[in-house]
């Protein structure tokens, strides 16, 4: 919990607090020497606050540290009413749905269920074509399988797939010269698309009810949902939750859809997106730092997830799902995600128990500021 004198300090300039500090280093200290409240208030005062200042909507950070959690809550969740947001605001987070399926796959591993290398083809056998029929559910889950549609990076495509659609480009599917499954790292949307599959056919029931069932619930995650896509884009959620959900918005300040929109290039049940707030994430990420109280396996599945499965380069390996990037003194695991009109990042440094969630309701917001300065400050003793 965040105390009465951290909520003065959040609504006070940037400016004062950092001057606060410079005062508090003149006199002999310095921000290691300050207990983990005043730094973590210090860090993301200095890095992240001047990142919503004159900017549409807002920002909503969770940093855990020391066995507990600060939150920050900057700007508004729709400018045209003026809702703050809080920690309990739901966003769009896009990609950052990505690690609950790549759980899934871990879990499954460890009860025996499924193996990381039994072909996809397995599970969804209209894969026909030479190579998507090799690739396997471990290569598709770390982001090896070679796979790159239209839909996995710009010019944007306009048009959309419906399930036969997919398939059938799927089994088109021809590789670059010398790429072959679980030989590169190539980033797809469309592999963990068919990742999803996979995983409805192997247990009979959609991803939605899958991630809540062996997730969400297990972990205490009540502010999470993985609504359907409904006519008008619009996620298909009750009135009161909608009201809770940000409005998005383009760098540029331009409101992009309505509250709740949902983008993707898929026209078949569970490819919308996932909403939470940042108290869930904040949970989610505790789990994966400390995870004393969970299901040990499900411990162990967070674990497995986050462990570096490919070595792209000196500085950057891919596991399941996350990204590890080796910098000097510190080890950063993490996994960003982001549309046009909302921004979302979930760091955390294991070997030094430390964690951040940030949610926004624009496109394009930098969170590399957290990767490469906000959590090595935050894990420097």
């Amino acid at each position: 919990m965040v105390t009465s004198s951290a909520r003065w300090w959040r609504h006070r300039s940037t400016g004062l607090i950092i001057f606060a500090v410079l005062l508090f280093a003149l006199a002999g200290g310095s921000v290691a020497d300050i207990g983990m409240d005043a730094k973590i208030q210090h860090v993301v005062t200095a890095y992240l606050a001047p990142e919503t200042v004159g900017k549409p909507g807002g920002l909503a950070v969770a940093v855990y540290a020391a066995g507990h959690t600060d939150f920050f809550n900057y700007g508004v969740a729709d400018e045209a009413t003026g809702q703050p947001i809080t920690s309990d605001t739901l966003f769009n987070v896009a990609s950052v749905r990505k690690p609950f399926e790549a759980i899934l796959v871990a879990l499954g591993t460890l009860r025996g269920e499924l193996r990381l290398d039994d072909p996809v083809s397995r599970y969804v056998p209209e894969l026909r074509g030479d190579y998507i029929k090799s690739v396997t559910i471990g290569e598709l889950a770390t982001h090896t399988s070679g796979l790159l549609l239209p839909t996995d990076h710009p010019p944007w495509p306009n048009d959309s797939f419906t399930l036969p659609q997919f398939f059938e480009a799927l089994n088109a599917w021809t590789p670059q010269s010398g790429e072959q499954p679980g030989k590169q790292r190539i980033y797809t949307h469309a592999g963990y698309v068919l990742l999803q599959l996979a995983l409805e056919r192997r247990y009979g029931r959609p991803i939605g009810e899958l991630i809540e069932a062996r997730i969400l619930k297990p972990l205490g995650m009540n502010q999470t949902f993985l609504p359907e896509r409904g006519p008008d884009h619009r996620a298909m959620m009750a009135p009161e939750l909608m009201k809770n959900v940000v409005q998005g918005y383009a760098e540029t300040g331009m409101p992009i859809g309505p509250r709740g929109d949902q983008q993707t290039y898929y026209d078949f049940p569970g490819t919308g997106q996932m909403f939470t707030s940042a108290r869930d994430l904040a949970t989610f990420l505790a789990a994966f730092i400390d995870g004393e109280a969970i299901d040990p396996q499900l411990r162990q599945a967070l674990q497995m997830t986050r462990r570096e499965a490919f070595h792209v380069t000196e500085k950057f390996g891919q596991a399941m799902a996350w990204e590890n990037i080796h910098l000097d003194d510190v080890t950063v695991v993490d996994k960003p995600g982001g549309l046009n009109n909302a921004s979302a990042y979930v760091g955390l440094v294991p070997a030094h128990k430390t964690g951040i969630v940030l949610l926004a309701n624009r496109g394009e917001f930098p969170h590399e500021i957290a990767r490469y300065h906000v959590l090595p400050e935050l894990a420097r003793e």
